[in-house]
This record gives structure tokens, sequence and C-alpha cells, in this order.
């Protein structure tokens, strides 16, 4: 236990916060040696300050550990953070003013140049951003739970075919709500067409996450997304309805051994949370559901189905991927493993990992470069 780094959760007594906790339970690489959250939970046990959701105990140690406060200072340097976004802004840039490295659900930092917005099978070489961040520390992101699953199955696609235009519906679990989320009497027997700001976050957070990187900035994907979601009485996993055009003519045949043999860095370098398959194919016409489906990899999966000919554009697809897992505390877990094997932490990560030398390993995450680096390990 001593040997792995020590971390903190932000925003631990909530939906994120013990997702991440269940996450990194005996975890390999991570020790979660502090837990922060509001001010009316500061100082209680953990036990005590948590309306405890989900489906396995708290782990004994977690259960005992006494709560700090947003104004507390930390030891731990790595930092994930699952506070709601009304708070997170202002809270993650602090720490990172103090020489966190700050590994974030949340929306607030996700569009800024500097900051990278990560699915380290798609683009790890967007870690490279932290070399300009004008903190001590960094801030990096994963992308929005309905954004995740949506940028994973056109990866593939864009990078072998160029992704042209994306029409994509969204039925989304009231998991993705929080806790308490969604009141039944709207939910049940229902379906609520209005997410505030989801449509605008999946619009814009794709182009970036597929984006390239030239002078040290991303510059978008040039293909244009448009979507609807909507809340239904889902309790975990979203499904979504897709319609895409390509600039290169494609048959069934080929989009479909295109995305099943998608596999990334984190395949390659075999971490703990990856996937072995990170899009999963599906050929039963009814497939994929959440409630079949969705802890297929341990949560960790994209998986897809119904593949066919599009009438209005070229193809088009369902997708399904667990929102609390993969969309969101998952991601993020991932992402720090991914930092963690290659070196972005320092070696001696609690006095230097925040020094110029992190930077320059980042800036160094070329496409070229991440390839060598996966070969040294």
């Amino acid at each position: 236990m001593n040997s792995k780094m020590r971390v903190a959760i932000l925003g631990a007594t909530g939906t994120v916060g013990q997702k991440f906790i269940t996450l990194l339970t005996d975890h390999p690489y991570f020790e979660v040696a502090e837990l922060v959250a509001s001010e009316r939970s500061a100082g209680k046990r953990y036990v005590d300050a948590c309306a405890w959701k989900q489906n396995t105990p708290i782990p004994g140690y977690i259960a005992d550990m006494q709560v700090k406060s947003l104004e507390d200072t930390l030891d731990s340097p790595v930092l994930f953070s699952g506070l709601d976004s009304s708070v997170a802004g202002a809270a993650e840039e602090r720490y990172a003013r103090l020489g966190h490295v700050v590994i974030s659900n949340s929306k607030n930092h996700r569009m800024e140049e500097d900051v990278p917005l990560v699915i380290p099978e798609i683009n790890p070489d967007h870690l490279s951003l932290i070399a300009g961040q004008k903190w001590d520390g960094a801030i990096i992101t994963n992308s929005n739970c309905s954004t995740m699953f949506l940028a994973m199955a056109l990866a593939p696609l864009h990078e072998t075919f160029g992704v042209e235009a994306v029409q994509v519906t969204t039925m989304q679990a009231i998991s993705g709500a929080g806790y308490p989320g969604v009141a039944s009497y709207d939910i049940l027997g229902n379906i609520i067409p209005y997410i505030g700001g989801e449509e605008e976050k999946m619009e814009i957070e794709s182009q970036k996450i597929l984006g390239t990187l030239a002078d040290g900035k991303v510059v978008d994907a040039d293909f244009v997304v448009s979507a609807q979601c909507n809340r239904v009485p889902v309790v975990d996993g979203h499904t979504e309805t897709v319609s895409f055009s390509l600039k290169k003519k494609a048959s069934l045949e080929e989009l479909r051994s295109v995305m099943a043999g998608f596999r990334g860095l984190p395949q390659e370098l075999k971490l703990p949370s990856a996937p072995d398959h990170p899009i999963l194919m599906m050929d039963d016409a009814d497939r994929p559901q959440p409630s079949r489906d969705v802890w297929l990899e341990k949560g960790m999966a994209t998986v897809v189905g119904r593949l066919r000919p599009c009438n209005v554009l070229d193809y088009r697809m369902v997708i399904m991927g667990h929102n609390t897992v993969r969309g969101a505390a998952g991601a993020a877990v991932l992402n720090a493993e991914t930092m963690f094997r290659l070196g972005l932490f320092g070696d001696n990560p609690a006095e230097d990992y925040n020094t110029e030398e992190l930077k320059r390993r980042a800036y160094a995450l070329s496409t070229d470069g991440m390839r060598d680096v996966v070969c040294s390990k």
C-alpha cells in the first residue's frame, strides 16, 4: 500500500465520488488517502457524511476516514474530481495553482485551449497541452458521459474514412443526473426531451477529442454534429442512435472490421481499467440493451449494434455504454493510469511531479513519441 501513489477524491460523497471509491479500492497504482466534500460533510467520518448508493459496501478504511473541506490543505499529489460544476471550476484551479494534478470529470475546463480533453484510446497525445498550462500543477479532463460513447464509436471511422456529418439522439439513464436525480413522478413511464447543456456538449466535445495537435494547440475535427438528448427511465446505461456520413466510401463489412479491431494506448499498455475490446460489436437485431449489456468489459466498453445503411446519411447504428463508469469515474481513472504509466507524474510524484521535466515529457507526446514510449514500457 505504501508504494502506491496517494490520491484524493474531490466531491467524495456524491455519485461520481462514490464510483471513484469503488474503482480505486485495491487499485495497483493508487491509494485513496484523502476524501474531500462540502462544508456540511467536513470533519465527519465518511460513513456518517455519505448516503452510500453503490452495490458494494463502503470499504472499511474509507468508512472511517475523516472528510476534509475544499479549503483544507491536501497532501496527495493527484486529485480525482467528481465535484459539481457549480463549485468545480474555482476549486480545481485553486488546487492546480497549489501544484496538484487534477483529473477532472467536471465540465468546467473541458473546452479551455490549454486543457486536454482526453480519451486515451483516441488522443493521448493531447496530454502534451499541460505543458502550456499557467499553474504549477495541471488539470486534465474526460468528456461528458454521452460524448464518450459517440467519440469512441466515431474515432476509428474518422481515422480510416473521415467523418463528414453526424446526427445523434440519446436515451440517457437517470443515474446521469446524480442522486437523488430526477423526481420519480417526472420520469416513471415518461421521457423528458431535454437535458440542460447536454446537446451543446456533444456537438463540441467530440470535435475537440477527434481533433489534431498543431503547434501545441488542438485543431478541431471538421465534421458537424447535431444532437438531441433525452432522459429515459433506465437506471444505468446511455443508449444513442446515430446516423453518419463519411468522406470515403466504405462497405458495412469494412466499417464493422475497423470498429471491432479498434485498439489504443490503454490496450497496448494493458492498463488495469482498460477494456480488452474498447468497442464491442453486436450482431443481434435487438442489441445493445442497457439491462443486458451495460456491464460488458466491466462497464468500460462502447457497445455497438444495428450497423446498417441510412436513407438520409450514409450509415446508422446504435451505441450504448455505462454512463457512470466509462462515461464518468472510470474514464478519469483510465486517464490517470495512462499518465502514471507514461511517467507524467514524475519519478518521485510527491515532490517533482509538476517540474519542468513533467512538462517536457508531456510536450514530447507526439504520435511517434507515443509509440516510442509504449515500446519502452
